[in-house]
């Protein structure tokens, strides 16, 4: 047994049911997180939400995805068929070998790389080329516009994005996650830098495209941004791209500040809880925050996303990062 371990096929097959063990549970919750985006803001509204389809509405996932795989997939007569059909292919797959690097427990991860935090970064980039494929395969004016829209705004905001993530850095003096979820032990790193928490999770809404900051659907001038042109299937990769991406947020946010797996404080009966399933509650809190501000807040003008992103959280984030590494320098506490 040891031996087929050890061998290429075993290894292999070791390597699939770990991906499988991630992955399978996580398209599950994204289609779980449709239903209970709209039952949280079915509350939020004073309305029912979904309630026929299944007990409470609970098949209601379902049934949306028969619909959409029974739909037929359109494409417009002057479109690029082939960059048309693998720009949401894209996107999904992209969301899906992010979770490749990310920690739910010690030792718990397909890949536990020294530099997990690069490949997480280079992978959230990735995700704009499925937008703009997107809107210059649908060959539309309406699509286009919307993917330079959202293009504009992705690249934008993984500016200040990068400068949070190269603070955690400095208090951690490594790229693996493992790493930078036990470097909280003493103290979650979204209190001593809660501006770099605040600006990195309202960056995520940017990164996703969730409101306030969904200018690529804007209805009045752009329908339905750079997915206009897109039907069924292909349309349903992109929703479910929207949601993985989502959750990819939350992990990071919460790797990266509120200490992975680990309990609030390290005493009974806090840690009587396993850590996956604290990793998986900190994850749900950032997603109902996505779902609540979505109720909450209006959508920005352009303008004021762009403002927002270039002249404060860029120079916030440059300045809180030249401040975090003077201070540990100043105190001697910069990790060996």
């Amino acid at each position: 047994m040891e031996a087929f371990l050890n061998s290429s096929i075993g290894i292999l097959a070791i390597t699939v049911a770990q991906t499988l063990a991630v992955l399978v549970p996580l398209l599950i919750a994204v289609a779980y997180m449709t239903y209970a985006e709209r039952k949280i803001m079915a509350a939020m509204q004073m309305r029912i939400g979904p309630n026929v389809v299944g007990p409470f509405g609970l098949l209601q996932p379902f049934a949306d995805a028969a619909k959409m795989l029974m739909k037929e997939t359109i494409i417009p007569s002057g479109a690029n068929r082939a960059l048309f059909i693998f720009a949401p292919m894209l996107t999904f797959i992209l969301a899906m070998i992010a979770w490749a690097v990310i920690p739910v427990n010690e030792g718990w991860a397909i890949a536990d790389i020294n530099v997990g935090i690069l490949y997480l970064f280079a992978i959230s980039s990735l995700g704009v080329y499925g937008i703009i494929i997107a809107g210059w395969a649908s060959n539309s004016k309406y699509a286009f516009l919307g993917a330079l829209r959202s293009a504009a705004q992705m690249v934008s905001y993984e500016v200040s994005m990068g400068f949070v993530i190269v603070t955690v850095l400095l208090c951690v003096g490594s790229l693996n996650l493992t790493q930078i979820v036990l470097a909280q032990k003493t103290v979650w790193f979204f209190i001593p830098l809660f501006p770099m928490f605040i600006i990195f999770f309202i960056s995520t809404l940017a990164e996703t495209n969730r409101p306030p900051f969904d200018l690529a659907e804007g209805e009045s001038e752009l329908v339905a941004g750079f997915m206009v042109e897109y039907s069924s299937m292909t349309y349903a990769l992109f929703f479910l791209g929207e949601y993985a991406n989502m959750f990819l947020m939350s992990a990071m946010t919460t790797t990266l500040f509120l200490g992975g797996w680990l309990p609030p404080v390290d005493m009974a009966p806090f840690n009587w809880v396993p850590g996956p399933l604290w990793f998986i509650l900190k994850v749900c809190l950032c997603m109902f925050t996505f779902v609540w501000v979505r109720a909450t807040f209006p959508r920005y003008r352009y303008d004021q996303l762009m403002r927002l992103g270039w002249k404060v959280f860029l120079p916030i984030s440059l300045v809180w990062l030249v401040l975090t590494a003077f201070v540990l320098k100043l105190a001697g506490w910069l990790p060996a």
